[in-house]
């Protein structure tokens, strides 16, 4: 009986099966016993999730949200901080390829009976489709049959509900509009849109010259909306705000965020005491000189080196995942803060010392 299964079925879907069922751990070493998977210990296959081909790389702190399946009969490779969200369906016998901080939207489905390739620092928004195979039609009575796969470049926006024709190819730096048909290559650097898209006008003419205080402006009212949306709304915590400060405490815990401005006026008033044992987390985009001295319990949120720790604070790492999913500030970890005692709020020992130090020298380059 389990013969006859396997042959009428695929060893494929079989091990599809066993993978979508077995708890997110178990997956990570069926994949590696049967897909020669190549899977960094950080990244993270969810419950109700399968990732199937003939080889399988997973980077670091890539995720396979839960309820999604990727069967491909060629490679998968998700590169570092790659994410396909919840209820995607990624098939077909070519490849798939999604660059390092890149993403795949909810209820997205990709056809890929040939290579798909997404490049870095790019997404589909919810609900896109991709196809490299177009026929239906009996192709011996004339009718047109497309196999060509699909490449979307780096810096590249697709929003909601896109359809993506075969063989389309899509460059660096491009916008697409909501609910365009794309049928015809777009070059780097265009916004495009419409049924068919048409590239319309340069990218660069959405963007503004940005300065030191502007950016500090920015990540003023990023953090005014963590504060109403993910503190006070989500967590439902009393927030006080006493200029770039914001104290408030979470169960037993007190917090200080702190903005560290690349602008400070030389009569700006002090940021006053913080709390010894308090957690504090600077956001960082400049050298403010009111930052508090060397102290353990420290995070540093650097937006000029786009680096922060490993999130094992939960405020940290609601704000790291508030900045990247709603504001597109892309994070990577350093590695070094793995063992991290961020946890531990008493006097500086050695590990606590050289943790600080770090960031202080990160908030002062």
């Amino acid at each position: 009986m389990r013969k006859i299964l396997a042959v009428r079925l695929g060893w494929r879907d079989v091990l599809l099966g066993l993978i979508f069922l077995a708890p997110p751990p178990v997956k990570k070493v069926l994949l590696r016993l049967c897909c020669r998977a190549e899977i960094a210990p950080t990244a993270r296959i969810g419950w109700f999730s399968a990732v199937v081909g003939q080889r399988v790389v997973l980077g670091e702190f890539s995720r396979v949200a839960p309820f999604t399946l990727i069967r491909c009969g060629g490679h998968v490779a998700l590169d570092g901080y790659a994410e396909v969200s919840s209820f995607v369906l990624v098939y077909g016998a070519g490849s798939f390829f999604l660059g390092r901080h890149s993403y795949v939207g909810p209820q997205s489905l990709i056809n890929a009976d040939e290579d798909v390739r997404i490049g870095n620092l790019s997404a589909l928004g919810p609900r896109c489709m991709v196809f490299t195979h177009g026929s239906f039609l009996p192709c011996t009575e004339g009718y047109p049959v497309r196999l060509a796969g699909v490449t979307l470049g780096d810096r590249t926006w697709v929003a909601a509900g896109v359809f993506v024709h075969p063989g389309v190819r899509i460059g660096d730096d491009v916008f697409v509009n909501s609910c365009a048909v794309v049928s015809q290559d777009i070059p780097g650097g265009y916004v495009a849109e419409g049924a068919p898209a048409r590239a319309l006008h340069p990218l660069a003419r959405l963007k503004r010259q940005m300065t030191p205080a502007r950016v500090d402006e920015v990540v003023r009212r990023v953090l005014e909306r963590f504060a109403t949306t993910e503190l006070r709304r989500e967590l439902g915590l009393e927030v006080e705000a006493h200029g770039p400060v914001m104290h408030f405490r979470l169960r037993w815990r007190r917090y200080a965020i702190v903005h560290a401005r690349a602008t400070v006026a030389p009569n700006a008033p002090a940021l006053g005491d913080l709390g010894r044992r308090a957690r504090v987390i600077v956001v960082s985009n400049g050298s403010d000189p009111r930052i508090p001295p060397i102290r353990s319990g420290l995070i540093v949120v650097d937006l000029r080196a786009m680096r922060t720790p490993v999130p094992r604070d939960p405020i940290h790492a609601r704000l790291v995942e508030f900045m990247r999913r709603y504001y597109g500030i892309h994070l990577e970890y350093d590695a070094w803060a793995e063992a991290s005692s961020a946890d531990r709020t008493g006097g500086l020992d050695d590990v606590d010392e050289l943790e600080a130090r770090r960031n202080m020298s990160l908030l002062s380059e």
